[in-house]
């Protein structure tokens, strides 16, 4: 990416300066480490997966031993299910909102039956461009044995009030777990005042961090009571027991884990999550440039498909394009003017990040205007 490009993509995979650079330094000593002649690459790569976590724990406020590594956020999801007492699904209801990340939703739909729960979908309403809040509420009874939740959406970025919905979930005697993927990163959260019963996510978008490097975290009672079917050598409080009779969870997240873990892509993310925690002021820019977006959208009459108040919207704004305006002939464009920026059918979606300026802005206004 050369010094002038705009770059809107952190709703997918984010930047920051000298990422390329940092990242080939970490990759390099991981292969300094597994292509030694020695017997210690374990012990070395696993203190380097272990800083990841910590980076982790400390991001979202978890408690040491309630959060470990996933390869993505599906895996994530069916560890979870996989895992939790029958009690939990069977014979009741999961809640999800139309909205939601569609691999979560293909996910809940095809274990539903082997799990014994109905898959319920909170739909949008005719012409609008995310599931309200209140439609969530009002189909969520004493039925719904858990509830998932979207942090950020990432066809609207519509932020969802998680604390009264936590609130709800609780009261109904739900378990409830939050996607925190679109959010995490440019929107503060802490499990400390957030109570979630568990969160998956990515060290994606916001977090500029690598494919591969997931994250699952659950509070430590509900913990204890799991046992995921998706389970290995790493599962074990020792995962270099190989006593074929032995088997047992390891007391802590690490039962979550399951075969060898993608010990690299934790290593390729770390100085990405590094970066993070030293900034300050990435929603107030975020902020700044959001809120240029709008108003050109609007000077351009271009149908906004976000919410416009910042309290209930992510990092992203998204547009909905007019009917003449092909989406992909823009979107090649744009890229054809080192401005990039993606389409979900006929939602261009924009999110502006650290390595993105006011005079990006205005050149993706200029240039849309100019295709569109």
């Amino acid at each position: 990416m050369t010094d002038d490009a705009g770059y809107f993509l952190y709703h997918s995979i984010g930047m920051y300066p000298d990422k390329a650079t940092d990242m080939a330094v970490a990759l390099d000593g991981f292969s300094q480490i597994w292509g030694g002649v020695n017997d210690s690459q374990w012990p070395d790569v696993l203190a380097q997966r272990a800083v990841f976590l910590d980076l982790w724990r400390d991001l979202i406020d978890a408690p040491e031993g309630t959060l470990t590594s996933a390869e993505n956020v599906t895996t994530g999801l069916f560890s979870v299910l996989g895992g939790l007492p029958a009690g939990h699904l069977r014979g009741k209801k999961v809640l999800i909102a139309a909205d939601c990340f569609p691999s979560l939703h293909f996910l809940l739909n095809g274990m539903a039956e082997r799990l014994g729960y109905t898959l319920e979908t909170v739909p949008l309403r005719q012409g609008e461009y995310w599931v309200r809040d209140e439609d969530m509420l009002a189909a969520w009874d004493e039925s719904v044995g858990l509830a998932l939740l979207t942090f950020v959406t990432s066809t609207s970025s519509h932020r969802c009030d998680l604390d009264a919905m936590i609130a709800h979930g609780h009261k109904m005697g739900s378990l409830v777990g939050v996607d925190l993927t679109q959010g995490i990163g440019i929107i503060p959260f802490s499990l400390a005042q957030t109570p979630a019963d568990f969160v998956v996510s990515t060290s994606l978008k916001w977090l500029c961090g690598t494919p591969g490097a997931g994250i699952i975290q659950m509070r430590a009672d509900l913990l204890a009571e799991v046992k995921p079917e998706l389970r290995g050598w790493f599962s074990q409080d020792n995962p270099f027991s190989w006593d074929l009779e032995a088997f047992e969870y390891a007391p802590d997240a690490r039962r979550f884990e399951h075969g060898t873990p993608s010990v690299l892509a934790c290593v390729g993310s770390v100085p990405a999550l590094k970066w993070h925690a030293r900034q300050e002021g990435l929603l107030a820019h975020n902020r700044k440039l959001t809120a240029a977006i709008l108003e050109a959208a609007q000077q351009l009459d271009m149908q906004v498909a976000t919410p416009v108040d910042p309290a209930h919207r992510g990092g992203s704004v998204m547009l909905e394009l007019l009917a003449d305006v092909d989406p992909v002939g823009l979107v090649n464009g744009l890229r054809e003017r080192q401005l990039h920026v993606d389409a979900r059918g006929r939602i261009l979606r924009l999110s502006p990040g650290n390595v993105t300026n006011l005079d990006h802005v205005e050149r993706l206004f200029a240039a849309i205007k100019t295709l569109s």
